[in-house]
Parts: C-alpha cells; structure tokens; sequence
C-alpha cells in the first residue's frame, strides 16, 4: 500500500469522528506488515476520560483482532473537519505505539495525500519507557 492510499484512508476515517465537544475531527489509518488495514476515528465523551483518541482506536480493533505487527500508521484531523496543519499523535498514543512497535515504526501525518511527513516511533518518542523496563518481580 502506498503512503497516499493509507492518507486517503485516514482521510475516509475522519469522516466518522465522534467530536461534538472539541469540534476537532481525527483520522488513523494503521497498516500491519502484511498489508491489512485497520482504521479509528476519535470518540468525545462529555466526561473528556473516556475520550478515545483515532490512533488508539485503529490500534485497539487490530490488536482485539490479532494484529499485532505493525508497519505505519496515518494521522489526520482539523476542527470541524478542516484539515490546515498537521496533526500529530499525543503522548498516550506515541506510548500506545510504544508497546506494539519496533523504533522503525512509521508515523504519517498529512494535510492531504499530496503534502505530508514521515517520522519514526524512535524519531517521535527517544528514550520511551516500554517493555524492557518493567521487571518481574
């Protein structure tokens, strides 16, 4: 799958965002290595905790799936669905990233399938707490 399919459909995921609070519309598009795609959207709740990020999202239906070995993933967003920056993942979904993926991991953010960036998990989160630092006891 090329850069610009998997921006399209981060773009197709946006549309079904749940955001009556914050007005802002997000869209993620993940790709395992075997080429299956799984998409999310961000879920609003009026509580704001609850509130479920598009990148969470698309990682938690693959890994509720069996998917767990991931390649890239797409990020897009904008108030009421107007993308005019880009629109990069928070810290709760970089650590989320963190537990399923290796530092190669590709992270795409784009204004539209023409003008985006590429970045890696280890270029976005250096020196992440992950796996190798909990210890059993």
């Amino acid at each position: 799958m090329t850069n610009n399919e998997l921006i399209a459909k981060a773009f197709e995921a946006m549309e079904y965002a749940y955001a009556p609070y914050s007005g802002y519309r997000v869209g993620a598009a993940l790709l395992t290595k075997d080429g299956k795609v799984y998409t999310g959207c961000n879920i609003e709740n009026a509580a704001f905790g609850p509130t479920n990020c598009a990148e969470r999202t698309a990682f938690f239906k693959a890994v509720s799936e069996g998917d767990a070995d991931f390649a890239t993933i797409c990020v897009v967003g904008g108030k009421d669905g107007n993308v005019g920056d880009y629109f990069y993942p928070c810290g709760v979904c970089r650590q989320v990233m963190a537990e399923f993926c290796d530092d190669s991991f590709e992270i795409i953010v784009a204004k539209s399938c023409d003008d985006y960036k590429v970045f890696t998990l280890d270029g976005i989160l250096p020196q992440r707490f992950s796996k190798s630092n909990v210890s059993e006891v």
